[in-house]
């Protein structure tokens, strides 16, 4: 069998989920998104989310300065992962989230090196840590539909970064499913779980998804 590389050699259990400031405020940062695509962003949050919740792969959450503008985290998580949740990693001005050493040590505890990752905004709070983390010796893949820029400028410019770093780009759907690798893998449960509590085929019926 040929050796997977890549997003492809991301399995369950070698597999950890960072989510950076998934925010109230910083959702209505993502300026390159209308707003029912921001709805899209969210609903792709907790698809991954309700997956990795299922799956046993780690969740680490952190949230930036939640009583400013940025405000708390989205409120689902604390329904979904509520473990998670009570753990986040509440930085109070780091901007680089890969800077804050409490987040770098929850990362690590999870004994995992392939890092899943998302962040809002991605230009901001995406970026920064997939970079550092990456240069510290972690495969990160930047999951897309769970990040959305300031601007399409910074989208573009965001892309060109990760790409130039050699971080692959996905997005949830097809992360999952190459994790998962056959149907029959007893985690595919909770993926088709996750799909139906979000209405996600109802989604994909509708049309026009970012």
């Amino acid at each position: 069998m040929t050796e997977r590389t890549g997003h492809r050699a991301f399995t369950i259990d070698n597999t950890a989920l960072v989510l950076v400031d998934h925010q109230v405020g910083t959702i209505g940062w993502a300026g390159e998104l209308h707003p029912d695509e921001r709805d899209q962003l969210k609903m792709w949050t907790r698809v991954i989310t309700r997956f990795a919740s299922s799956a046993g792969i780690p969740i680490v959450l952190t949230s930036s300065l939640e009583t400013e503008a940025q405000g708390p985290l989205l409120p689902e998580f604390a329904d979904i992962v509520p473990d998670a949740y009570e753990k986040r990693i509440k930085r109070v001005g780091v901007i680089d989230a890969w800077d804050d050493p409490a987040l770098v040590a929850a990362v690590r505890a999870t004994g995992r090196t392939n890092l899943l990752m998302g962040g809002l905004t991605t230009d901001v709070c995406l970026v920064p840590p997939a970079l550092s983390a990456t240069a510290e010796g972690f495969t990160v893949v930047a999951l897309m539909d769970i990040s959305a820029a300031c601007t399409k400028i910074g989208a573009q410019n965001s892309r060109d970064l990760l790409a130039a770093a050699g971080i692959e780009m996905m997005t949830v759907t097809p992360m999952i499913t190459a994790m998962l690798g056959d149907y029959t893998n007893p985690a595919s449960q909770g993926f088709f779980e996750a799909m139906g509590i979000e209405a996600v085929y109802a989604a994909f019926d509708r049309g026009n998804l970012r």
